[in-house]
């Protein structure tokens, strides 16, 4: 039963990740071709997507842990295919606005938010803990599958029926992992009853679990550095990609599905990877050594110098991809259950909560240097993410603290000191 209920939950993974990497190239797109939008306005988009992590992150993760979890996503999943199917309607009636965007963005964005959280926290339920990293490594593979297919299909779907229209193939993969989703028959336990605790402390509860543990803080302080800049440039990617390198939609596409194969490689070998170096090492020293190619994105150009972009998206989505699959395996495995919605949210906050700011300064930085000035500063300073990782516990262990899913703290045993 649960590996059957583990299908359908990756099934409706690839489905609605079939539609965010679709949305990724397509929304940028309608704003660039049918409303000629300034590169200020798009990278506005991807902070207003991605603000919904700042803004209602923490209280989403206690409300989440009060719920059944299953329905969460399913709601958000039918919130975001009608946002999406907004889109194609306004444009046929042409009423479509940046303003209309920017709405489908921030309903997006904060539908996400609730299905994040509500999807990590889901996992530990239909697998046992030492099935987590295949499982993650299973959704890993499915999500990078989604970025090799997602972005030439958008692109083509630009070229050959126009951007508002490609929308339509968004809203079907939302729809079609609702569906999915909805074939699950594990038994959720009653969710937490409501207790006269407030929510600030709740909050502070879960935020104090992170930031007490010193690998779960050097986890996310790397992760809040790298989605600062990854954010940064995916803020002004595509008017890099149209404008400045000069690239058709269905280039495009094919470019940004060619970098995502780094992350589609790191999926697949990302288990054997930590068995043969250790599970806490992977994690600085993948991060390490796939940083340094985000130097090729400035230096990338017309025509076939275009692939230097990719060859650098694609190594540093293999570091990506690795180092997540590590990292979130641990942070499932050995959070206390009714804990795990609000340790979700909160690392959630403080990683995600810098990419409305990756956003708009990715905007700033283009209006006021260039586009690619914009962009050598997301790849010099992606340099600076494994910093806290070099500077915690991790740099002299092997293997992460056994976990333990339980009331109390991780135990640590079975480690493997490295170096000083």
């Amino acid at each position: 039963m649960r590996h059957r209920d583990f299908r359908w939950f990756v099934i409706g993974a690839a489905a609605g990740q079939f539609g965010a990497q679709v949305t990724l190239i397509v929304l940028p797109l309608v704003a660039v071709f049918v409303l000629h939008a300034s590169a200020f306005q798009v990278s506005l988009l991807t902070a207003v997507e991605t603000s919904a992590f700042l803004l209602i992150a923490l209280p989403a993760g206690v409300w989440v842990d009060r719920v059944r979890r299953l329905p969460v996503l399913i709601r958000a999943d039918v919130a975001r295919a009608t946002a999406m199917g907004s889109v194609p309607l306004a444009a046929a009636s042409g009423l479509l606005t940046m303003a209309q965007l920017y709405a489908v963005a921030l309903v997006t964005g904060i539908a996400t938010v609730f299905f994040d959280i509500a999807h990590q926290s889901c996992l530990p339920r239909l697998l046992r803990p030492d099935q987590l990293v295949a499982g993650n490594g299973m959704l890993e593979a499915v999500r990078s599958s989604a970025q090799v297919a997602g972005p030439g299909l958008g692109g083509g779907l630009v070229q050959l029926m126009g951007a508002p229209m490609a929308f339509v193939a968004d809203a079907l993969g939302y729809l079609v992992s609702a569906l999915c989703l909805r074939r699950i028959r594990t038994a959720e336990p009653p969710p937490e009853a409501a207790s006269g605790i407030r929510l600030h402390a709740r909050v502070t509860e879960a935020l104090m679990f992170i930031l007490r543990n010193p690998v779960l803080r050097a986890i996310a302080l790397t992760s809040a550095v790298a989605n600062l800049f990854a954010t940064m440039l995916l803020s002004v990617q595509t008017v890099f990609l149209v404008r400045v390198l000069q690239l058709k939609p269905g280039a495009l596409g094919l470019v940004l599905s060619t970098s995502a194969l780094g992350g589609l490689a790191g999926a697949l070998v990302a288990g054997a990877i930590a068995r043969a170096v250790g599970q806490a090492r992977v994690m600085w020293l993948v991060t390490l050594a796939t940083g340094p190619f985000a130097l090729l994105w400035p230096l990338a150009g017309r025509g076939a110098a275009a692939a230097w972009f990719a060859l650098g998206s694609g190594a540093v989505s293999f570091g990506a991809v690795v180092y997540n699959v590590a990292q979130v395996s641990f942070r499932q495995s050995m959070c206390p259950d009714h804990l795990l919605g609000r340790m979700n949210a909160s690392m959630r906050f403080m990683v995600w909560g810098t990419m409305p700011l990756g956003g708009l300064a990715g905007g700033f930085a283009a209006s006021a240097a260039g586009v690619r000035a914009a962009v050598w500063v997301c790849a010099v300073g992606f340099l600076l993410a494994p910093i806290p990782l070099l500077c915690s516990p991790l740099r002299r262990l092997r293997d992460l603290p056994v976990a333990q899913r339980g009331d109390g703290p991780p135990v640590i045993s079975g480690q493997h000191p490295e170096g000083c």
